[in-house]
């Protein structure tokens, strides 16, 4: 007799959960957990959306779990928060230097507060029992100074929407273990009886497309709303033979102009086999962008940001308040600061919160634009520059062409663009370097507001709390339970000097919290991985040799063009723009080259 295996359904509300359960599930070798990432109704949406006879249990954790009991048969089990879970985020939270409150729901603060008597912390514990309370709790809180709260995931979402920087406690590997043996015990319970019922459930339930269930020899069995399409029924038949005995399969098919996506999976009823497919309207997202150009909605602006450092640490700091303020403005904007320094971060900030976020941002990546992106942009009557209610965002602006700038200025002042659109710019300047000339004319012309974004070494002090709050996300997404940083790992990300600044930053917490076995990052760890950065960012190009003397001005112009033609990887056209001389100039230096050389 074959032995079957118990199939759970995992909804992580945080991605570092759903590698801490993948993880525990090694240890189950009859166990099938398959897991999905989503908090509350979307870890619900997610639970709406699975096939029937596909699980035996859910296990998921606090409101999400409660939501997820309210649209399903199945049962549900919560992964429980350990007093070591609280205990951890406390200790990690410690290394906060403003103000904090743990804030959450019973499960949350009753061992908050058991830790408090017998450590004897100084805790400010503040216990809500609805979203309702959570949101008038932090806004209490605010108005008393507070920044930063431990919390759970409930709190943690509203928390982060009300500019909070936020601390989730987390659920450690033993209570992710004890819910999945509560889980098999259940499934071993009533499967019989799920059985039985999943097989009539699986061909009446509404969905939003075409279900079909075929018999072993390709036969239909079931089909609604309507008999399949002989194609479709064909396509359904040569996939018989790869549907695996247990979980599920996936393959698209187009009819007409509509993509579908399919979902396949066997039945078993009575020792009967019989084969079930979910045909459901779907679409693949194409981006055929020209190079350096990008259009992106507030969706994928909010996902980006929202999953940024810049985000995730509150790396704004005391710029807070003159960000917001900028949003507010219709005046261009220009960022200035170091590689590194978030400044694609701070305009996805300003579109977000402006007036015209619903409207498209677009993108202008000028280091990456070549000539046909330049051509269509400027002269095409599709171009986003045409359109009204745009956010427009030059980035990378030391890096155009000084005749493409001409062209652009004179687009934007002749057309009034920036009276129709809202313009952000943003160049890469070294601290204490002077803004390029490029940049100033615009900032002139265009009447801009210019913001600089300060290197992280000048906000050496606020590392540590930088530091902790990138690494507590970090526990989330990689499945960790960090509690912290040595001492002398602290100073040592202090000292150094962080050319790269906030991503080379972020890289670094990234490598440490991987390497790190144990429960703080030792000194020593961040002593090897700092030496191996200054060993990259040691080795610098040679200096240029001055010319000679003895050549004539021709030559040192020949050697320029050569120079710069290489310096393009062959691209005579942009050697020409950087020159900025006529591609016929070029031609004329380059073929006086060839005539030169020996032998010619």
């Amino acid at each position: 007799m074959v032995e079957t295996r118990t199939r759970i359904l995992g909804i992580a509300p945080y991605e570092g959960m759903h590698t801490a359960m993948m993880n525990a599930a090694q240890a189950y070798p009859n166990v099938q957990l398959d897991v999905y990432t989503g908090d509350l109704e979307e870890g619900q949406t997610i639970v709406q959306r699975m096939p029937p006879n596909t699980y035996d249990c859910i296990i998921s954790r606090g409101g999400t779990s409660a939501l997820i009991r309210q649209v399903t048969d199945l049962p549900v089990v919560d992964i429980s928060i350990s007093i070591y879970d609280v205990l951890r985020t406390i200790k990690l939270a410690q290394n906060y230097s403003s103000l904090y409150a743990i804030v959450g729901f019973p499960s949350i603060t009753e061992p908050a507060h058991i830790l408090s008597t017998l450590l004897d912390f100084d805790l400010d514990i503040l216990t809500v029992h609805s979203a309702e309370q959570v949101t008038h709790t932090l806004e209490r809180l605010k108005q008393g100074g507070y920044r930063m709260v431990v919390c759970d995931m409930v709190t943690h979402t509203i928390a982060r929407q009300m500019g909070f920087d936020a601390f989730l406690i987390t659920s450690g590997v033993e209570s992710i273990h004890a819910a999945i043996d509560q889980a098999v015990d259940l499934s071993n319970w009533f499967g019989r009886l799920r059985q039985e019922n999943f097989f009539l459930r699986s061909i009446t339930q509404e969905h939003n497309g075409r279900v079909v269930v075929l018999e072993q020899d390709g036969t239909p069995f079931y089909s609604s709303p309507t008999e399949p399409p002989a194609e479709l029924a064909m396509v359904l038949r040569s996939h018989l033979r790869e549907i695996p005995a247990s979980g599920s399969m996936r393959f698209y098919y187009t009819e007409r102009d509509q993509l579908y996506s399919i979902m396949a999976q066997q039945l078993m009823m009575d020792t009967r086999q019989r084969f079930l497919f979910y045909c459901v309207p779907s679409r693949i997202p194409l981006h055929a962008n020209r190079a350096g150009l990008r259009s992106l909605n507030k969706g994928e602006c909010e996902y980006l940001f929202t999953n940024s450092f810049y985000s995730l640490s509150g790396a704004m700091g005391t710029l807070d308040n003159e960000i917001r303020a900028l949003a507010q403005m219709k005046q261009p904007v220009i960022i200035c600061g170091e590689p590194g320094t978030g400044k694609e971060q701070i305009a996805r900030y300003l579109y977000l919160n402006s007036s015209l976020v619903n409207h498209p941002m677009v993108v202008v990546n000028c280091a990456m634009m070549n000539d046909r992106s330049w051509d269509f942009l400027l002269d095409h009557y599709n171009s986003p520059l045409n359109a009204n209610g745009n956010t427009v965002y030059f980035q990378n602006f030391e890096s155009i062409p000084a005749a493409r700038a001409e062209e652009l200025l004179a687009v934007i002042e002749e057309t009034g663009l920036a009276r129709r659109v809202r313009l952000i710019f943003s160049c890469a300047v070294q601290e204490g370097a002077a803004v390029p000339t490029v940049m100033r004319t615009f900032g002139e012309r265009l009447g801009g507001m210019t913001l600089t974004l300060p290197s992280l070494r000048s906000r050496s002090d606020e590392i540590p709390s930088l530091a902790s709050l990138y690494l507590n996300n970090l526990n989330l997404e990689l499945g960790k339970q960090l509690s912290g940083f040595e001492p002398r790992a602290l100073e040592m990300l202090r000292q150094y000097p962080w050319p790269n600044n906030y991503t080379q930053f972020k890289n670094l917490l990234r490598n440490l919290a991987s390497v790190t076995t144990g429960t703080y990052v030792q000194s020593t760890t961040v002593a090897e991985l700092l030496a191996k950065e200054r060993s990259i960012r040691a080795a610098a190009p040679a200096p240029a040799a001055t010319p000679g003397t003895d050549r004539t001005l021709e030559q040192i112009i020949q050697e320029a063009v050569q120079q710069t033609v290489a310096a393009h990887g062959g691209n005579r056209a942009a050697a020409a723009r950087q020159l900025g001389i006529s591609r016929t100039t070029l031609w004329r230096y380059l073929g006086r080259t060839e005539e030169e050389k020996p032998g010619s």
